[in-house]
């Protein structure tokens, strides 16, 4: 008869447990796990799979300013500082009409180095709360209602604060200025 060590087993009912829930939370969505190989602006991502294939992807529920707005530079890098060379898991249920694929970014804790720690962190949401993104209410219906409702709350707070783009008097949804630009175009 062999007896395995209490905590292996305890450890492999918490990872049971633990994919399990991811699992469930996903509900009709995929999933893409890999490493940021780059960050485009406050709110796109390439990362690499383990197949070393590339995907593009729009992080869901936000818009960043364009790079070319104020806030767009520094939004990217408050972006690039959370998920740049890190690994996440991105769960995903639509492609845009550009191809990239939509979804939540999820990645560890910052003050966590290694690839085992659990990604906890809803990368789309910190850009919300430190003020480098809107809340995408125009896509609200496609979030999970928690989501929704935690997005919505943080923008509030972060313009109250008047923190990143909210410190700046009249700042500009990136929706605003991508028609202006495109009006104006000639």
């Amino acid at each position: 008869m062999t007896f395995s060590h209490p905590c292996r087993s305890q450890t492999k009912w918490i990872a049971l447990l633990s994919a399990l829930t991811f699992s469930l939370s996903c509900q009709a969505g995929d999933v893409i796990q890999g490493r940021v190989v780059s960050v485009s602006d406050g709110d796109t991502i390439t990362v690499l799979d383990a197949d070393h294939q590339q995907h593009k992807i729009r992080l869901s529920g936000i818009d960043a300013p364009e790079k070319a707005q104020p806030f767009g530079q520094r939004s990217k890098e408050n972006l690039s500082g959370l998920v740049f060379g890190h690994d996440v898991i991105v769960e995903w249920r639509k492609k845009d009409r550009y191809g990239r694929t939509v979804g939540k970014v999820m990645v560890a804790e910052p003050a966590c180095r290694e690839s085992t720690c659990l990604k906890t962190v809803d990368a789309c949401h910190a850009q919300i709360v430190a003020g480098m993104a809107w809340w995408y209410r125009q896509y609200a219906r496609e979030q999970e209602p928690g989501d929704a409702n935690r997005y919505e709350q943080s923008e509030l707070d972060a313009r109250a604060r008047r923190i990143g783009l909210w410190s700046d008097p009249e700042p500009t949804p990136p929706w605003d200025w991508r028609k202006a630009k495109k009006s104006h175009a000639p």
